[in-house]
């Protein structure tokens, strides 16, 4: 069954005046329809529009969207700003009688709630009747909600749909609208050099090596901007239903300058803020600083293991804050891990340092020392041309041009100058060695090699060459003489002494004189020829004599930079220990970098080792070879 609308239902009066009217400072009335001029601020327009309603007038057919534009400017921008905005078709009476078809509003967290039932209005012609059926309007809605002190918000799809509907049910008409959050200011990358490739190495032979990765730590170039940053940008604001601005929190800013470490600037131009790099070298970024450097150190804070790094083949120097996960290699030059290392160590140049602990792996150096400020146990620790400086170490092979440690236990040992604090069960070997307290440790003995040079193949040569040094000597010796008693001859004597006297200009030859001359130098010319001959062949003698006599003194030199003093100190003996002189060929090559393996072949022989300076178990040992 359908409802029909009276037509004694009375339509609202038209506001009545000819042309264009000002209904109030910026609401403009014309034969088109009503204007909002923006230009006049929504202050402005909203205590215009206010004045209209309470005059009892509406916008009839308002356009509730471009309403709300031009008094909050909320909603879909304009195409022009300045241009007068059409809010509605007319403005309306709103009658005593109409008004009273409007409810009470119920409002609850930033919603307002409106119950539409049908509605009556009284009949003129039949006062003792129920009324006639009438219907709601959406403009005279929005005029009623205003008095109520709903002026934002209102969902005029809703309103119209549940007024077309003609059915009892609640409806949402109006909501407030949130501010729209800002975007906090951000840092983007901008360098393509900063990304990291995990693929696997590619070999030279065309092969991939599944340990190590392609480009882990990628270099920077001087001059590459580094990142990027995005300005804050502010948010929108919101409306209460009152229309009250609901202001959004002020986004978080961004300082470029509080990430500027060593070898990075803040660079502003016309493209925007950037973080720079002053120089070549590696990036890193402090997680807690969060500040971003280039430097030649790699600075690492993930640890090296097959998942994060593979092994790393670097150029420069190297600082790890992780750890090192076993059969993993770090190489590089200078190299520093603040964690345990259970992977391999290998230096070309700088120093191995090691903060904690070395369990299991190798540090090896080629021209630098290595230090383990931790304990360093089954490892093998070598520096080939540097120091080795351990706190406690245990079941090592340790190597290098001096060695100190202060606790070892069952360690092989080996250098030019081995320092220990205190030594048990281990097998110790260099030139110089001391040790304040050592003893056997189990069913490990404690084992001390002095190491001295053995000379007899240098004196051996030392010897041949003396001998062949002598001999040119002898033959210079006797060639002198043969050229001396040529010399000494009456006829050469007398041409030579002419001959002087004719070169330097003293004499002049008259020409009865130049034959007789050249008949006297033709005489003694064989002689003069053996004269020359015999002079060559001493200089050459002497020559011999001078390069042989320099090479003895360089073998002689040599002998005596091998021949240094040896010596072996114990403190003190706190079981069984046995002390060695053993002998070594000081042909110039390493008396201690060795392999491991030669290490341990060495030092803990079956057969008992050169001779034996102490063998017991209580006092001291102080022995020196004597060699200067």
């Amino acid at each position: 069954m359908s409802i029909e609308f009276s037509e004694t239902e009375p339509a609202p009066a038209a506001y009545p005046g000819p042309g264009a009217e000002q209904l109030g400072p910026g609401i403009i009335a014309r034969a088109d329809g009503v204007y909002a001029d923006p230009g006049a601020g929504g202050a402005v327009l909203i205590s215009s529009v206010d004045s209209i309603f309470g005059k009892n007038r509406y916008f009839g057919d308002i356009d509730y969207p471009a309403f709300i534009q031009a008094l909050y400017n909320h909603g879909p921008a304009r195409e022009r700003a300045g241009d007068l905005l059409r809010i509605a078709a007319s403005v309306e009476l709103f009658m005593p009688e109409r008004r009273a078809l409007y409810k009470a509003v119920k409002i609850s967290s930033g919603r307002a709630e409106y119950y539409f039932e049908p509605v009556y209005i009284a009949d003129p012609n039949d006062a003792g009747s129920a009324g006639v059926l009438a219907r709601l309007d959406p403009g005279e809605f929005v005029a009623d909600l205003w008095g109520k002190g709903i002026r934002f918000g209102i969902d005029m799809a809703a309103v119209s749909a549940a007024i077309a509907s003609n059915k009892s049910e609640r409806t949402i008409v109006a909501e407030q609208c949130d501010a729209v959050p800002g975007i906090d200011a951000h840092v983007i990358e901008v360098s393509e050099d900063l990304h990291r490739s995990d693929a696997p190495r590619q070999l030279a032979n065309g092969k991939l090596d599944l340990m190590a990765f392609q480009n882990r730590f990628p270099q920077i170039q001087q001059g590459a901007r580094l990142l990027k940053k995005i300005p804050r940008s502010a948010g929108e604001n919101g409306y209460d239903l009152a229309g009250r601005a609901l202001e959004p929190a002020l986004p978080n800013d961004v300082d470029l300058n509080r990430m500027t470490g060593p070898g990075t600037k803040v660079e502003v131009t016309a493209d925007g803020e950037f973080l720079v790099a002053m120089q070549n070298g590696f990036l890193n970024v402090d997680r807690q600083s969060t500040q971003v450097s280039v430097g030649d150190k790699i600075v690492s804070r993930d640890g090296v293991s097959a998942r994060t790094t593979g092994n790393l083949q670097l150029e420069g120097d190297y600082e790890e804050f992780g750890e090192v996960q076993e059969k993993r290699v770090i190489e590089g030059e200078g190299i520093t891990v603040h964690a345990d290392v259970f992977g391999n160590i290998v230096s070309r140049g700088g120093a191995i340092l090691l903060n904690k602990n070395l369990v299991g792996g190798s540090a090896h150096n080629a021209l630098g020392n290595i230090t383990v400020n931790g304990v360093a146990s089954a490892a093998i620790i070598q520096a080939a041309q540097g120091d080795v400086r351990l706190q406690r170490a245990e079941s090592c092979v340790i190597s290098g041009t001096r060695v100190f440690v202060e606790h070892a236990v069952n360690c092989e040992i080996i250098g030019d100058d081995v320092v220990i604090n205190q030594a048990e069960g281990c097998a110790v070997a260099g030139r110089r060695v001391q040790i304040e307290s050592a003893g056997a440790r189990k069913q490990s003995e404690m084992l001390v090699f002095v190491l001295q040079p053995d000379c007899q193949r240098i004196d051996d040569v030392i010897l041949q060459i003396g001998e062949r040094v002598a001999m040119f000597a002898q033959a210079a010796a006797q060639r002198k003489e043969e050229m001396q008693a040529l010399q000494a001859r009456e006829d050469v004597r007398m041409y030579m002494q002419l001959a002087t006297r004719v070169r330097k200009g003293e004499l002049v030859l008259s020409p009865e004189q130049a034959p007789q001359f050249q008949k006297m130098g033709a005489a003694v010319a064989p002689s003069l020829k053996a004269i020359g001959k015999l002079s060559e062949d001493i200089k050459a003698a002497e020559t011999e004599h001078q390069a042989g006599s320099a090479l003895v003194e360089q073998l002689k030199e040599q002998r005596r930079a091998s021949a240094g003093g040896s010596s072996v100190r114990v403190g003190s003996l706190t079981g069984e220990t046995a002390v060695h002189a053993i002998k070594y060929q000081p042909n110039g090559d390493s008396t201690y970098d060795l392999t491991p393996k030669e290490i341990k072949a060495k030092l803990r022989a079956t057969v008992p080792q050169g001779e034996c300076i102490f063998a017991g178990s209580t006092g001291s040992v102080d022995w020196d070879s004597g060699l200067k």
